[in-house]
Order: structure tokens, then sequence, then C-alpha cells
């Protein structure tokens, strides 16, 4: 009968610890020592940790293609500067291409998004009237002017089915007063005898304010100033809008408004950093209710038109009244 040797098991080793039978020898625990071999065993690979990997920190982004922002910006500045500064009736005609603009971004969306139809055509002739009104006949010319708009936007609604008639005007209205009747106030700082310089202190305390809220609020901003409006306004951000408005208030008002001094300059930078970041929270909360994040696409980096006026509109009487208190009305 052959022999058979011993096979180890696979994995295995027969000469283990616990003393296995070698040939000729008893079983027992008083064995030889195993002979170790020398040679490098290779290691198994440590287990992965369980624990989650630390996140890479990444870079804070703008969230827009700042390069087309800048470009479009300072392609709308120069052909505001330009019209402001040649012929006043120029630049009443470009903000009430404006509010047309405007008013049909918001007209647009309110229907694609609640199914509201707030007239369109009533709104952007009578929002165009009031501009022109207001720069001709002054406040008087441009209550009337929205008096009259808000009666078309009753009127022509009734052309159609009653049913939404009310949610209908009421948005009319409210588009008539938020857009066109608030950017009557930059036609009647305009009708001062320095009225391109008014202005051009309005547009530059409001742009600058913007930008002061951007660049402290990108760089230091932690504390959120209205998490459920706007997530991405901080607290340090209005910080930065402030300081940034008044210093440039009191320049402007010192050296470009004849009259005028820094510390009404500094009065008026305050205002105005309150007031624009009122009108972007406003319009933050009214995209919010749309469940939309710009107006609309006409400005590459910028969104829509409204977009551009959310700060400027409300800023508008808030300027044009301090103008009137601290130098006249001109």
């Amino acid at each position: 009968m052959p022999i058979v040797p011993d096979v180890p098991a696979p994995g295995g080793n027969q000469d283990d610890d616990r003393g296995a039978a070698r040939p000729g020898g008893p079983p027992g625990r008083d064995q030889m020592p195993p002979v170790r071999s020398h040679r490098a065993v290779p290691q198994e690979p440590e287990p992965m940790s369980d624990s989650p990997q630390q996140p890479v920190p990444q870079k804070k982004s703008a969230g827009r293609d700042l390069s087309a922002a800048i470009g479009v910006g300072l392609g709308l500045g120069a052909v505001i500067i330009a019209s402001l500064f040649v012929v006043k009736a120029v630049f009443v005609g470009v903000i009430a291409v404006a509010v047309v603009v405007g008013l049909w971004e918001l007209t647009a969306r309110l229907q694609e998004r609640k199914a509201i139809k707030a007239p369109l055509v009533p709104l952007a002739v009578g929002g165009a009237a009031m501009v022109v009104a207001g720069y001709v006949r002054g406040p008087g010319g441009a209550w009337v002017a929205m008096a009259l708009t808000a009666l078309a936007v009753l009127v022509w609604r009734m052309t159609e089915p009653p049913e939404g008639y009310l949610k209908d005007v009421t948005a009319g209205l409210f588009a008539a007063f938020y857009v066109p009747f608030l950017a009557t106030f930059v036609a009647l700082m305009l009708t001062a005898d320095d009225g391109p310089w008014r202005v051009l202190v309005f547009l530059l305390l409001t742009v600058v304010s913007d930008t002061g809220a951007y660049a402290v609020g990108w760089r230091f901003g932690k504390r959120k100033l209205a998490p459920r409006i706007s997530p991405g306004k901080t607290r340090e951000g209005l910080f930065g809008a402030i300081a940034f408005a008044m210093v440039a208030g009191a320049l402007s008002m010192q050296f470009l408004i004849d009259g005028g001094t820094w510390w009404q300059g500094l009065l008026m930078g305050l205002a105005v950093a309150a007031s624009a970041t009122l009108g972007d929270l406003g319009e933050s909360m009214i995209k919010r209710d749309l469940g939309i994040k710009d107006m609309g696409t006409l400005l590459p980096g910028h969104g829509g038109i409204m977009d551009r006026l959310d700060s400027l509109l409300p800023t508008a009487p808030v300027v044009w009244l301090l103008m009137v208190a601290f130098v006249g009305a001109g």
C-alpha cells in the first residue's frame, strides 16, 4: 500500500505552535520550537478608516460670471453717463425704457410662476408717461399719471373673465407703484439746475453701497443678516455697505453738489445703505415667493433689468428727499 505524505491544508502550517507530531517522535508539547521562515511575508493592506474624510476647503465663489458682470456694468455706466450729461431728455428716455423692460420682466414672472395676469399694456404706457410727467410737471404730474395708470389697469382687466380679477389688478397696482412711480424720483432729481450731478451722486452711492456689501461680506461675512430671505447677505456685509456709502457720500456732497457739506453726505450715505439693502431684500423676497433666482436674463452676469433696479428704486425717493432738505429743490 503506497504511503501518502501529509499535505498541509491550504493556508495552514504543519509546524505550528501546538506541537504537532513529527515523524519518529511522539506527539506532545515538548517538541522543538518550529523553525520560522525568514522570507518576507506580504502584509495585508490596512483596513480603510470608517471615519469620514475631511472635506477639502473650497474657495469662495461670487456665484456669477464676474467678468461678464463687470463688462456689462461698465457698458451700462457709459451709456448712462453719456446720456445724463449730454441731453437731459435722452436720460429721461433711458429711464422710461428701463421702466418698461422692468415691468415686462415682473409681469412675465408673475404669470409664469403664479398665474397672475397683471395687464402689461396699460402698465407700460402709464409707466413711461409717469416718468415723463414727473420730469415735465414735477411731483404733481407724477401723482396724476400714477392715478390714471391705476384706473387704466382696473378698466383693462375688465375685458377678461372676472375670475382672478382681484389678484390681477392688485398685482398691477403693486407693479405700477414699485417700478415706474419710484423711478419717477430719478426724473424729479434731474429737473434741478444741477440735476445731472444729483443723479450721479444717487447712482454712485447706490453702486458703492452694493459694492461695499459684496466685498466685505464675501471676505469677512460669517453672521447671516436675513437667512430666510437672502442667505448670501451677512451683517458684516451690511457694515461694509454703510462704511463705503458714508465715505462716498461725504466726498460726493462736499465736492460734487453746490452747497453740500461732508456731514450731509455722511447722513445720506447711511440712508442710502439702509434703503439699498432693504430694496435688495425686498426683491429677494419676491423672487423667493416666485421660486426663481433672477427676474430675467437680459444682462449677462447680472440677470435682468429688475435685478439691477432692486436697490435703485427704493433709494431714489430717499436721495431726492434728502437733496431737497439739504440743498433745496434747485
